[in-house]
């Protein structure tokens, strides 16, 4: 029999094609791979599935009875049509064969087995067609001789049956089968996790837990593995994490101090405002890390419009006072614009003479391009604002000393190193105007140490949040246009939001397509577009001779400019836009946002695209319209949305209603599967503990050097990509 490692390749186990069909379907090249693709449920012999409520278009298994089987010839073309029904005892399954009379010896009434396929949905009837199956009454799989007693025929029925992630190509018997020849053939496991961590946390050996998640004997069995696998899951991310920082923490960084009656100084006095409580505390931090030889990695999390970009503007002032210079990197070219036009108008001409910022995006002109390039090459340039092309190895830096990351959620941590790389170990900013609940910081962000401003600046006007639901209620549909014109007459401007550009295209932004629709079991129905809205809301009798423009991130960089500023300016009077002004745009005359379809948007692009309005002294209103029925998810969403303006507390509810797939950008199959069991929804409270287990064993033992085989896991670890995968949210 060949022996495999974890790290063992599984071809010469599984045989070429099946490995071939796993790493097409998964990812999945070595054993490790293979039996961290653990089983997502697990059903028994002697259990029937719930039928009736499959959901439509997925590829699922089930574990049911044959009822019935039935023959017909087809009308329409030539053949016959084998109909096979299957039961849970409550509802029942189609099974439908072309040509292949022969199903119905096999599949006769009684019998049980799991059964693979896409759930369709024909005549109102749900079916699979040409499903794999495996027999439970199959000679492979039915009790022989030995197990004619009752307590052994029970014992038979009741093991569990592992149940994996499949697709039809490779169905769960498959990977079943796959995953008992690599079992069989596995060589004993050094084990990495420290016997007396694993003896502290009750923790099961890990090839005794693999064993266990895969092979079953009873449910007990699984559960104690799943445990297991969770904690040490959530150790090694965390040991990565907290290692990282160590090591960051070890490294020498220029300390960047604030000189008395310099230019922070003199910002501060010119400021028409006080600092809010907030502000002046986080400011403080910041001030005494930069003051430090060690490089500083904080994120800093605020409400919208709380005044996170001053912060990071008084940061760059305290590493300019030192000579050096400060990078702030933003996910969108209007983003990254609307920041340089407030950075400008903040320092005020003076101090922008003297700092000479620049912006940099990918789709300037040449000759711009060439100028900013050498004006922070040379080191004349002090601020730097712009998109990823920040990142580009034409983009040098004189003496990069602080590197401010916008909307960090939209970037990863090897988009940060790659700038960081950019300077001599230079402090590192990252911001969020959507507030993240402590797992999801622990679990995604555990290289920064998180900062907070809950406070927001006084005179910001309160904004109301109502739902339209425009089947239910056409005449407050109706009344949401009425009351923009109104608004207009008054002086003031208005945003409306969609998600898609043009008739029939996908939504600009990919985090605004909601899967709900699919998941309501309904088939998605074409999104609002810029386009369409735009020539209708111009067609409109109450909207006569204003000025409607459309903004979307797929225009010219001049033209969106060009836009933007009519619109800042008051000049036009409907702004119709996509998610590219749900960020860092500024506009205080502005007092609705309309966003259509608002159940293609999740909670947190809600919360950020109500924040542009209500920013002047005009209370804002922001309207939801919606064609999601009541008790949908997509329309528990957005109700929650209107529910409350904390955006802490809609962070929390976000975390409920949706998967970690959604927060943390994770794909849920092979090396691209970023968590494998924990869930941050519910598996916090390990996550939290896991770290501090991490904690004290690199506090005690830094370089591992007790531990070489946790050490090994360790550097493994960091190269699987996992890390980044995880920060890609």
């Amino acid at each position: 029999m060949v022996s495999v490692t974890l790290d063992s390749g599984i071809a010469d186990v599984v045989g070429a094609r099946t490995a071939k069909a796993l790493e097409k379907a998964f990812a999945i090249r070595t054993a490790r791979e293979l039996l961290d693709h653990v089983p997502r449920r697990y059903s028994k012999r002697g259990e029937l599935t719930q039928l009736d409520s499959l959901p439509i278009g997925e590829q699922v298994s089930v574990v049911a009875q044959v009822l019935d089987a039935r023959e017909r010839r087809m009308q329409r073309r030539n053949g016959v049509l084998t109909e096979v029904r299957i039961t849970d005892g409550v509802g029942t399954l189609a099974l439908t064969f072309f040509n292949q009379k022969w199903q119905a010896e096999k599949l006769k009434p009684g019998v049980r087995g799991t059964f693979a396929g896409k759930v369709n949905a024909y005549q109102g009837r749900l079916q699979l067609q040409h499903p794999d199956y495996q027999l439970f009454d199959d000679p492979d799989e039915a009790p022989g001789a030995e197990l004619l007693d009752e307590a052994a025929a029970k014992a038979w029925s009741e093991t569990p049956v592992p149940i994996y992630p499949a697709t039809a190509q490779v169905p769960t018997w498959t990977i079943q089968s796959s995953v008992e020849l690599v079992l069989d053939a596995l060589a004993p496991i050094e084990d990495p996790l420290p016997a007396e961590v694993q003896r502290a946390e009750g923790i099961l050996p890990l090839g005794q837990a693999i064993e266990l998640i895969h092979r079953p004997k009873r449910d007990s069995d699984w559960q104690r593995a799943q445990q297991s696998l969770r904690f040490r899951e959530a150790f090694d991310l965390q040991l990565a994490l907290l290692a990282r920082r160590m090591r960051m923490q070890i490294a020498e960084s220029r300390a960047r101090s604030a000189v008395s009656g310099g230019l922070l100084d003199a910002f501060d006095d010119a400021l028409p405002f006080s600092l809010t409580g907030d502000q002046r505390a986080v400011g403080q931090v910041i001030r005494a890390e930069m003051d430090s030889e060690r490089p500083m990695h904080r994120l800093l999390q605020g409400e919208v419009g709380s005044g996170k970009t001053l912060v990071a503007l008084r940061a760059m002032l305290q590493v300019a006072e030192d000579g050096g210079q400060s990078a702030m990197l933003a996910p969108t070219e209007v983003l990254a614009g609307q920041h340089f036009r407030s950075i400008v108008e903040a320092l005020g001409p003076d101090l922008t003479a003297k700092l000479n910022p620049v912006l940099l995006t990918g789709k300037m002109p040449a000759a711009e391009r060439k100028r900013a390039l050498l004006s922070l090459a040379s080191g004349t340039a002090r601020i730097a604002v712009g998109t990823h092309a920040l990142l580009s190895d034409t983009v040098s830096f004189y003496d990069l000393g602080l590197i401010v990351v916008d909307e960090q959620h939209r970037f990863g941590v090897e988009q940060r190193e790659t700038l960081r790389q950019k300077g001599a170990q230079p402090h590192v900013l990252a911001m969020t105007a959507t507030p993240i609940p402590r797992t999801i910081a622990l679990t995604a962000f555990g290289d920064l140490e998180t900062l907070t401003i809950r406070e927001l600046p006084p005179g910001r006007q309160g904004i109301e949040t109502f739902v339209v639901p425009e089947l239910e209620m056409p005449r407050r549909a109706a009344r949401v246009w009425a009351r923009s014109a109104e608004d207009i007459a008054s002086g003031r401007q208005v945003y409306v939001v969609c998600p898609a550009i043009e008739p029939g295209g996908k939504a600009e932004d990919p985090e605004a397509a909601s899967p709900d629709d699919a998941e309501d079991g309904k088939a998605a129905k074409p999104m609002a577009n810029v386009m369409e809205t735009v020539a209708w809301l111009r067609s409109m009798p109450q909207f006569e001779g204003m000025q409607i423009e459309a903004l979307t991130g797929a225009m010219a960089s001049d033209e969106k400019d060009r836009v933007m500023g009519e619109f800042s300016s008051g000049r036009t009077n409907i702004l119709v836009a996509t998610t590219v002004i749900e960020v860092g745009v500024n506009v205080p005359n502005a007092s609705i946002m309309i966003v259509r379809d608002a159940d293609r948007f999740g909670v947190s692009q809600l919360h950020q695209l109500r924040g542009r309005v209500g920013r002047g002294e005009h209370p804002g209103l922001c309207l939801l319209m919606t064609t999601a029925e009541q008790g949908t998810k997509a329309r528990e969403r957005i109700e929650a949305v209107a529910a409350t303006s904390d955006g802490f507390v809609l962070a929390e509810i976000d975390l409920d209603l949706r998967r970690e797939g959604d927060i943390l950008g994770t794909v849920q199959s092979g090396n691209g599967s970023t968590l494998k069991l924990l869930r941050v929804t519910k598996d916090g409270d390990i996550i939290a503990h896991a770290r501090d287990v991490a904690e004290a064993l690199l506090t005690a033992d830094p370089a591992l050097s007790e531990h070489p085989i946790l050490a090994a896991r360790l550097a493994q670890y960091g190269e699987s990509g996992r890390l980044e995968n995880l920060a890609k949210s």
